[in-house]
């Protein structure tokens, strides 16, 4: 009598491997674009019922799409895209999650296993192209290794300092058959332990210090967003108990909220200047989360010079690297804060910093962010302050482009939440926001998501707006239209003898039209007058829309601090004479 095998349901090959594996780390969503070497998995994901696929239109629009649904959900974005150049589309979006601290997971397909490095046809070293721009990637050779690899991926993406990860598996490995087992506690990679608890001497030493502080200043960064909800919680109480006033960087807005008495505003290259001025002088600043990059630090050997710094990172590697400080922490944001109030509130005293609170209340009374009305023009400030009190209050996620529009909204715009703000910190990428409101607004469906836009950014990514009108994603696009590289002609004017090199655009799209043609919803407003009326509409719109909301074309952003210059150097909107804009840009260095 012959004996029948009984069916093993962990027998399968590559391609539903990688469904399956994603389906048991609970995603729920999928960006990408199909191609050769990825149609086993496509097959997969056609026969499920359990995963949804967003079809874009361009791989780096999936990458940046990934990015926007990480950063509004805190968990990994994950991304599916072919070989050779849909491999190497991606590169731009793992590159701005690398520097941003942005979890995604990217499967690329590869060329069978015989023919890596024979040229053939949609074939790239996509491990090497993509190890710079990655925390890790892999080349799975063999089906034995693949459920290992794709749950350490998972892992490593989402554990540390969150980042990008690259899964790079070969066609005919999609098609062997091996057995799948779901994660499990040694799928990790063996030499990578994050630190997750800070140094119990070190946090004691820093409590000390802030306790006996006249000058203090928290500085807060995308690493506690990164952290969570919970660090976020305790970064307010922080602040309440000690009193201290906080600023934050690009990519740590929300963390605590715009309409707090202890805020500063954002700080840095085009924050505001009671923030900057506060870094400048402080005696004790506590860097939470926050890398000190060159567009906070300004000139460093001119950074907050009288200053004791306290630095609490999850990544080793950001300790030091660009300001020495006095007492290192490496450790989660929101494990560090819990250690640190505990000590505090049994240890320690608050600091009487009365006079320190009226230095700082003669800083704000400069109002660093002032700028000329106009009744006949509407100025970009004022678009995002309208468009900002038509929506306070609402579930509203904002994503930007890359520009002046971005440094306008994230000086104008009050963000009172975590993960409501999406914007290209540390690349800088034009053309990410249109695809990262896409992934918002997958991911928070009944949600109002903006992309505050420049005219020169979203057309990088335009062909976008198709993916929002085929899964009637009805994300609103609110272009600040000046009709240049605003930024570019900013520094053209200002460091390059106003010669403005190729940063007007002549041949401008009708938006309205092009909205049209997509199928979506264009809107333009030229008035300050109809703005009121006009956001209102679009905001009623169940539909994507292009607003062209034409504004001043030569405003520059203001306060500004020049390169090479420190922080208590800043030129505000009042003194950028073109006298004394020359004279702050003198021997400054092109840093754009």
């Amino acid at each position: 009598m012959t004996e029948t095998k009984s069916h093993d349901a962990n027998q399968m090959t590559g391609a539903a491997m990688i469904v399956r594996a994603l389906i048991d780390h609970g995603v729920e969503h999928l960006f990408g674009y199909p191609g050769g070497s990825v149609l086993p998995i496509y097959d997969e994901i056609f026969q499920q019922d359990q995963l949804q696929h967003i079809l874009v239109r361009h791989e780096q629009g999936a990458g940046h799409a990934a990015e926007g649904y990480a950063r509004s959900t805190g968990k990994p974005g994950v991304v599916l895209v072919t070989s050779g150049p849909g491999a190497t589309n991606m590169v731009t979006p793992l590159a701005d999650a690398l520097m941003d601290s942005i979890p995604l997971v990217c499967i690329t397909g590869q060329v069978p296993t015989h023919l890596i490095g024979n040229d053939a046809f949609q074939e790239c070293d996509t491990v090497g192209i993509t190890r710079p721009c990655t925390k890790h990637n892999w080349l799975v050779r063999d089906i034995k290794d693949l459920a290992r690899v794709l749950h350490e991926a998972f892992y490593v993406a989402t554990s540390g300092r969150p980042g990008p990860v690259v899964v790079d598996v070969p066609k005919d490995v999609q098609f062997a058959v091996g057995t799948y087992h779901p994660p499990r506690r040694t799928d990790v990679h063996i030499s990578y332990t994050p630190q997750v608890k800070g140094d119990p001497v070190a946090i004691r030493k820093a409590v000390s210090m802030l306790a006996g502080a006249k000058r203090p200043v928290i500085y807060s960064g995308g690493g506690v967003v990164n952290s969570g909800d919970e660090a976020c919680r305790l970064l307010r109480e922080l602040v309440e108990v000690t009193d201290f006033p906080i600023t934050s960087t690009l990519m740590g807005l929300g963390a605590y909220p715009a309409s707090g008495k202890n805020w500063l505003g954002m700080l840095g290259m085009h924050g505001t200047y009671e923030a900057n001025m506060t870094m400048h002088d402080c005696d004790v600043m506590l860097c939470i989360g926050a890398r000190f990059d060159d567009r906070i630090t300004g000139r460093t050997d001119a950074f907050s010079p009288n200053s004791k710094k306290i630095h609490i990172d999850i990544d080793p590697s950001s300790i030091n690297k660009n300001i020495r400080v006095d007492v290192p922490i490496i450790g989660d944001v929101a494990n560090v804060l819990g250690d640190i109030l505990t000590v505090f509130k049994a240890e320690a005293k608050k600091p009487d910093i009365k006079p320190w609170w009226q230095q700082v209340a003669t800083w704000r009374a400069r109002n660093s962010l002032a700028y000329k009305k106009n009744s006949e023009l509407i100025m970009p400030q004022y678009a995002i302050q309208r468009l900002y009190e038509a929506t306070r209050g609402r579930d509203t996620y904002i994503t930007t482009e890359v520009g002046q529009h971005q440094m306008w909204a994230a000086q104008f715009y009050g963000f009172e939440q975590p993960h409501r703000w999406m914007t290209s910190g540390g690349l800088g990428t034009m053309g990410y926001g249109l695809p990262a409101a896409l992934g918002v607004q997958v991911a928070h469906r009944d949600s109002l998501v903006i992309d505050i836009a420049g005219d020169a950014s979203v057309q990088m990514t335009m062909q976008e707006m198709a993916t929002a009108v085929q899964y009637e994603l009805p994300i609103k696009i609110f272009i600040l239209n000046n009709q240049y590289m605003g930024m570019v002609r900013q520094w053209q004017q200002l460091l390059h003898g106003n010669r403005l090199s190729h940063s007007y655009t002549e041949a401008m799209p009708d938006f309205v039209k092009l909205a049209e043609a997509y199928g979506g919803v264009g809107m333009q407003v030229i008035k300050p007058g109809d703005l009121d009326g006009a956001i209102a509409e679009m905001i009623k719109v169940k539909k994507p829309v292009l607003f062209d909301c034409r504004v001043a074309s030569l405003e520059n952003c203001f306060p500004m601090i020049p390169s090479g210059k420190a922080h208590n150097e800043m030129l505000l909107p009042s003194e950028a004479t073109d006298e004394a804009t020359a004279a702050a840009f003198a021997g400054g260095k092109a840093l754009v």
